[in-house]
């Protein structure tokens, strides 16, 4: 089935087709670089990353552009509070971005522009709407004439009477119309500012993003993207100061991801509600936090809770469990041929049927406007029936039990890649997880195995209610003990 998009701007699913066959043109609207991010941002960053490694699974080359909003309000305010250059404060915060980004595992853009490497593409856009008579200067700052573009509103479904109707008086009356936006703003003290033909001054923040979009990926491209809070105003004032430029569609196909409320509660910082990224990584796994945000499909709302959080832990334990033991029975198996579906029976049978279904399930549900929430699905039922076959002694005799097994791994790792998770060695991941939990709580590692080495002495003494209590103790520390056939281990509870 071919690929389909839910358009923002036509509200349906459509046909993929992208204008130039083979290849995809992606713009996503970057951070503004003021404050650390958080998990908001993460939720954006996760879905186009997602999007990207996908569209590249299915063999296209694709231009993704994710620009830096580095000049604005927030922060020239940032840095006024702390006496430094503006400058400072975006370099800070794009660091400590990319940072974040790559704790996530995230896929680098094609492009990542910054807005001050771009201000002579921004002033040619300005100076070729004056010249088309779509923009209006007043003492040294450059409105764009929303009255004069008739497509207004086509995004957010919004009136333009209704707009103004309901616009509060501004303190600049010197615009010819309330909706009216600023495409260059002149100097104020304080503020970074350069030559235009206007003045000196600084861009406006809609104009950044077409004159970037414009640079890297042409006039008019496939898909641009951003969280629902940018439809009005920010993408409308694209499409409006693109499409008035240039007279041709901006945009193919708009993707808005939902928000992510905190306990059911918007996030906000009135409320101090906000989750900086690098906070929650202190104490939730990356791929744990890429989990729960694939977990919900992208247009859906998205409640954080630690106790959801939780959940995409112990999910992401059991697919990790799952690869861990998997490697453990097949380590020396020798050649692993492909499985031959004819005469299995009982569990090998199941696992078979399972198998050979999931990655076109996983496939369908991509297929269908990104939806991962559903191809997670897929992999947890694969994850749950490999799982019982090997808990089942006739299938570890079955022939093909290994290369079943060798397939459904396969396939995890391979879904993996798109989704971003499962790239560690299964080793790895659970040594990660004890480091996170040991940091969190304090605890040291010599003190849970000395109780573990208690509880195998108490066993061997056959005294199992100490070995009960013993368990049972170091469950109240969060911790969760597991005999194994070799030792007993220890995991995060």
């Amino acid at each position: 089935m071919p690929l389909r998009i839910y358009n923002s701007l036509t509200q349906k699913k459509e046909d993929f087709i992208p204008l130039k066959e083979g290849r995809v043109l992606m713009y996503v609207c970057g951070v503004t670089v003021y404050d650390r991010c958080h998990i908001g941002h993460a939720r954006a960053a996760v879905v186009f990353d997602v999007i990207f490694r996908y569209l590249r699974y299915l063999g296209y080359e694709v231009t993704y552009v994710r620009n830096y909003t580095d000049v604005d309000d927030k922060i020239i305010k940032r840095a006024n509070q702390e006496g430094v250059s503006c400058q400072e404060i975006a370099e800070r915060y794009i660091r400590e971005y990319e940072e974040d980004m790559q704790a996530l595992d995230m896929e680098r853009p094609t492009h990542e522009p910054r807005a001050t490497e771009n201000i002579p593409q921004i002033i040619a856009l300005v100076e070729n709407l004056l010249k088309k008579d779509f923009a209006y200067t007043v003492a040294g700052d450059v409105y764009f004439s929303v009255e004069k573009f008739a497509g207004y509103g086509k995004l957010s479904g919004r009136d333009i009477e209704e707009l103004r109707a309901g616009a509060r008086v501004e303190v600049d009356e010197r615009k010819h119309n309330p909706l009216d936006f600023a495409l260059w703003k002149s100097s104020k003290a304080g503020e970074p500012e350069w030559d235009s033909p206007w003045g000196r001054g600084r861009p406006g923040w809609h104009i950044e993003c077409s004159a970037m979009s414009q640079r890297y990926l042409g006039e008019s491209f496939d898909i641009h993207g951003g969280g629902q809070d940018l439809i009005f105003p920010h993408h409308e004032n694209e499409i409006a100061q693109s499409e008035a430029a240039t007279g041709k569609p901006f945009v193919r196909f708009w993707v808005h991801n939902g928000f992510v409320n905190i306990d059911r509660e918007k996030m906000s910082k009135s409320l101090g509600n906000i989750l900086p990224i690098r906070d929650l990584l202190k104490d939730h796994h990356p791929e744990a936090l890429r989990l729960f945000l694939l977990s919900h499909h992208y247009r859906s709302p998205v409640d954080f809770s630690i106790k959801n959080m939780v959940e995409a832990r112990v999910s992401l334990d059991r697919f990790y469990y799952a690869l861990q033991e998997i490697e453990e029975r097949l380590a020396g198996a020798g050649e692993i041929l492909p499985p031959k579906p004819e005469g299995l029976k009982g569990a090998a049978r199941e696992l078979c049927e399972k198998v050979l279904s999931v990655k076109g399930k996983c496939l369908e549900a991509m297929e269908d406007d990104f939806n991962t929430a559903l191809a997670l699905g897929y992999l947890h039922d694969l994850t749950r029936t490999m799982n019982r076959a090997l808990q089942e002694k006739g299938f570890r005799k079955d022939p093909a039990a290994a290369s079943l097994l060798k397939l459904g791994k396969d396939c995890l790792l391979e879904s993996g890649k798109i989704f971003g998770l499962f790239q560690m060695a299964p080793a790895d991941y659970f040594a990660s997880q004890r480091k996170r939990f040991l940091q969190a709580t304090g605890l040291k590692e010599e003190e849970i195995l000395e109780l573990i080495a208690k509880r195998e002495a108490a066993r061997k003494a056959r005294d199992w209610a100490l070995a009960d209590e013993i368990r049972a103790r170091a469950r109240a520390l969060g911790i969760l003990l597991e005999d194994g056939p070799k030792e007993t281990i220890w995991k995060p509870a």
